[in-house]
């Protein structure tokens, strides 16, 4: 089904992923997708995670203007642990306009007026938020801890055995490098892992239209997906279209990185319409609300916007509280410094004042603030290595050290952890980060920026990273954040999103393959068994990309013939090895049964019908030839389709590629 844009005032795609339908299982009714196979094949559909929420539902009604259904309302409220009070009043400056030459007044009358103006305001705002009862602890560690199972966990594990059971005949074949991975997933699992802070659900109690996940190493690998205006590009429109085309693709989270104008209200209309969890960087907006300048930061400016991102629904903030004022000169000396933005804000405040960072003496603090909105710490990695020649020094693993004391800190509170990794690292140092987290972090989840495995490739970089994700996956980060190929160069745009995010559902997926998750090569399978029965609608259709795989096929054989043929344009129909194999299995399936009832005829018969059913009628296996002359009538047929490649090669104008002449890039 072709892409439909949702009619208001805010165009998104909508309609179902080509080829595939939107189910819901259990009683909790979990959000899954189905990819239904050609009658032909006799297999049952293949069922696959999904993250798209109700935008690929067919049946659901999309109103951007007014969000989504609030799915784990009734759970939070039933718990009764929860109390409404009104929220602080929104300030000029929380949407970036403090300052003369940020126009903090004037109206607005679409949601996009001005590139430099200000947006519409979410119409449906939640004018009282819920946070914990006075002293208590509204987090999904606390809940498990307490021996609780929750709704929410038991979503989780519905979500992450797509049909376990009904695939547990699948052997088992990895390696996990210590990692606990069940053959099913049950809801005490997942609370077991939640309470010994090897796995996170991240999900404020004020972002209830958010579906249950989770991030660890003991469940399928996630993908995070950046989005996020800034002070020179991007509307809040476009910034909800990205939302929406990043989990169409599989973004399992998204984080809004938005800095200039108009923080607060986009962040506002991203959370009301986004079916998965939503992080932040609040340092951010916090240093939008003194100006720009770093020096003038405090703890005050900083505690407020935590509570302000809090009410709208924040699901996981980074926190860099792992810069210290100690550290900051061990960066003296790398090729590119501090790269993380964050990390450089904070770096800057501590040589300003020379004093330890307020992020870390404050740190039990913002842990308060954390319990009671159930929001999960994603403790930033502010001195990363921002080049392979950087990567494993002294600062990052200080930085590290940090970071473990600071979960255990953060345990105490019952708040859930996960780790922020690097980076630009080698592929032959990848394996001591995974090891390294894992020791001193106990095992809270680790979630890496690739890592780029080389600093050449500007303008490939989701492939330079996407070899470390792969990489770092299997040896155990939970989660990878996607690098597109604008990484270095620019904000990306929609196109670059989608290409981000499929290339690190491709990584996370051969992480699990690696890794030995059960059922994980279920997909590769039935794909693979379509590609040998030259089924390509189902191998476009159980592919990542489906259109992108279509597009390149039909580029050579656009005719609809073709999606039935048995060849493809790269070896032409007489020299395609699949369909070769086939006669010879065929032929070798005949001669079989011949010897099994000689003289019957029956094997002739099973080798003529065999031979005829995937093959035109100028095959050359035909019932009654020695196995002499089926070898020598296909070298015969092998050699008559290379000559006519060649004369079609020489026709065409002796280009290695078809129209290479005169190709533009996409």
């Amino acid at each position: 089904m072709a892409d439909v844009p949702a009619r208001t005032e805010m165009r998104v795609t909508t309609g179902p992923i080509r080829g595939s339908r939107k189910i819901h299982v259990g009683p909790l009714k979990v959000a899954m997708r189905e990819i239904d196979l050609e009658p032909s094949s006799g297999e049952p559909p293949v069922r696959v995670y999904d993250t798209s929420g109700p935008y690929t539902d067919p049946n659901a009604r999309i109103d951007i203007m007014a969000g989504l259904p609030q799915l784990r309302r009734d759970w939070i409220m039933g718990r009764g642990d929860v109390e409404a009070y009104n929220a602080r009043a929104v300030k000029p400056e929380d949407n970036g306009l403090k300052g003369p030459d940020r126009g903090a007044t004037g109206t607005v009358s679409t949601v996009t007026e001005s590139r430099n103006g200000r947006v519409q305001p979410f119409p449906n705002v939640v004018r009282q938020p819920l946070r914990a009862k006075a002293g208590g602890n509204v987090s999904q560690m606390h809940y498990a801890r307490r021996g609780i199972i929750t709704p929410e966990m038991e979503y989780v594990a519905e979500r992450e055995n797509l049909g376990r059971a009904r695939l547990a005949e699948y052997v088992r074949d990895g390696e996990s490098f210590g990692a606990s991975i069940p053959d099913y997933v049950t809801p005490e699992f997942v609370r077991s892992e939640v309470a010994r802070g090897r796995a996170i659900i991240p999900s404020n109690i004020n972002h209830p239209e958010s579906e249950p996940m989770a991030i660890g190493r003991n469940f399928l690998v996630k993908i995070n997906a950046n989005i996020g205006n800034s002070a020179v590009a991007s509307d809040v429109a476009s910034e909800v279209d990205k939302l929406v085309w990043s989990i169409r693709w599989g973004a399992d989270t998204v984080m809004d990185l938005s800095t200039g104008r108009n923080i607060h209200d986009t962040r506002e209309w991203i959370l009301r319409n986004s079916p998965v969890p939503i992080g932040t960087v609040p340092i951010y907006q916090a240093l939008e609300k003194v100006g720009g300048i770093a020096e003038e930061l405090t703890w005050d400016i900083f505690r407020d916007t935590l509570i302000e991102q809090a009410e709208q629904g924040v699901d996981y903030f980074t926190i860099h509280a792992g810069v210290r004022l100690a550290y900051i000169p061990m960066a003296a000396k790398r090729v590119t410094g501090i790269v993380s933005r964050g990390g450089s804000i904070m770096a800057k405040w501590c040589l300003a004042h020379h004093r330890e960072s307020f992020l870390y003496e404050h740190f039990d603090e913002i842990t308060e603030i954390m319990k009671a909105y159930d929001i999960a710490y994603s403790l930033g990695d502010g001195l990363r290595p921002g080049s392979i020649a950087d990567a494993n020094d002294e600062a990052q693993f200080s930085e590290l050290y940090t970071l473990g004391e600071l979960t255990h800190r953060a345990w105490k509170q019952d708040v859930q952890v996960m780790i922020e990794g690097p980076g630009h690292v080698p592929m032959h140092k990848i394996r001591e980060n995974m090891e390294k987290q894992l020791q001193v972090c106990g095992e809270a989840p680790f979630y890496t920026l690739g890592p780029l495995t080389t600093d050449i490739a500007p303008g490939y970089d989701h492939i330079t990273s996407g070899i470390g994700a792969a990489q770092i996956g299997w040896y155990g980060t939970a989660m990878l954040c996607y690098v597109t190929p604008k990484e270095h160069l620019g904000l990306p745009d929609r196109d670059d999103v989608k290409v981000g995010v499929v290339t690190y559902k491709l990584a996370a997926h051969a992480a699990d393959l690696a890794k030995g998750h059960p059922a994980a090569q279920v997909r590769d399978d039935a794909l693979s068994r379509a590609r040998f029965e030259f089924r390509w609608r189902d191998q476009f259709n159980l592919s990542l990309d489906p259109d992108t795989a279509e597009k390149y096929h039909d580029q050579t054989l656009p005719a609809e013939g073709a999606k039935t043929a048995h060849f493809c344009s790269m070896c032409g129909p007489k020299f395609c090895s699949m369909k070769i194999t086939q006669e010879v299995r065929e032929f070798a399936a005949g001669r079989a049964a011949n010897s099994l009832h000689p003289g019957d005829g029956g094997g002739t018969e099973l080798g003529a019908s065999a031979a005829k059913k995937n093959q035109p009628a100028d095959g050359f296996l035909e019932a009654g030839l020695t196995g002499t002359q089926v070898a020598e009538a296909s070298k015969a047929a092998a050699l008559k389709g290379m000559e006519e490649m060649s004369r079609l090669f020489k026709e065409t104008g002796s280009e290695l590629y078809m129209g290479a002449g005169d190709r533009e890039h996409d």
